[in-house]
């Protein structure tokens, strides 16, 4: 089953982002899953690498290259990117910087379809 993920918020202020890892992770654990997390707006902030978060904090950076590492795609809004200063240097490595027409044609590919 083909899972996509699509998160707007900031990586942190609130959960939502952290929620969709969770989930993200939960559905890994079946090798079957084909998991793609498109990061827009300001959740596109939750790849910049080098993330420094407080000791019992989650890191999403972490759980994306969890992601990343079970097969998953992250895939990250290039207009956004733009907007909010973040360039492919600065992103964590394996994401990639995407386009709207990439959603298109991952959400027409897709089984499922969540938006965070």
């Amino acid at each position: 089953m083909k899972t996509l993920f699509i998160l707007n918020d900031p990586p942190y202020g609130t959960e939502r982002c952290y929620n969709a890892l969770r989930l993200a992770h939960a559905l890994q654990k079946d090798s079957r899953a084909e998991v793609t997390i498109f990061l827009m707006a300001d959740a596109v902030i939750a790849a910049k690498s080098g993330q420094k978060t407080p000791d019992g904090c989650y890191n999403v950076e972490k759980m994306l290259k969890r992601v990343l590492a079970r097969r998953g795609v992250v895939l990250l809004c290039g207009a956004c990117m733009d907007a909010r200063g973040l360039d492919e240097a600065a992103a964590l490595e394996g994401a990639h910087r995407s386009t709207m027409d990439e959603l298109a044609a991952a959400t027409l590919e897709a089984d499922k379809v969540l938006v965070f």
